[in-house]
């Protein structure tokens, strides 16, 4: 199992698909990359707890519904020599909701799916939140991922 999540915020604004990103503070690591949300599974955590956990943590937020992708963020990292392959869960936040920042961010933002490439330079992570947008928009997301 990954040591580590991914969570992946949108929202429903008027039949549009809004996805959240949040900028990284100086002192973090990805200091001022926009990201999604992301972190450690702690030792007595699923993957699942640790998303809900991680969501909570950075933005206070609770999710309307709360699924798995099904695919993974995966990449070669060579400080550690390693392939990692992270969990990566959509969670459907309120629009009208405040988004409550913890000390690892200092902004965030809610963009359209054309404006991923304007913001993320990850390709794993903009891939994923093109195929979050792609579910949530034609209404696939199955029973199977739900959580």
């Amino acid at each position: 199992m990954s040591e580590l999540v991914d969570v992946y915020p949108y929202c429903k604004e008027n039949g549009d698909i809004k996805l959240l990103l949040l900028k990284r503070a100086d002192d973090v690591i990805y200091a001022g990359q926009w990201r999604m949300i992301g972190g450690k599974v702690e030792s007595n955590e699923t993957a699942t707890e640790a998303a809900q956990r991680e969501l909570e943590e950075e933005t206070g937020g609770q999710p309307k519904h709360f699924w798995a992708i099904p695919s993974l963020n995966q990449f070669y990292d060579p400080h550690s020599d390693t392939i990692l392959q992270i969990p990566a869960f959509a969670v459907e936040l309120d629009p009208n909701k405040k988004i409550e920042l913890n000390h690892e961010h200092i902004d965030y933002i809610w963009i359209s799916e054309d404006e991923i490439e304007a913001y993320i330079s990850w390709p794993e992570q903009a891939r994923l939140l093109k195929l979050v947008s792609s579910i949530v928009t034609n209404n696939k997301i199955l029973s199977e991922w739900i959580i």
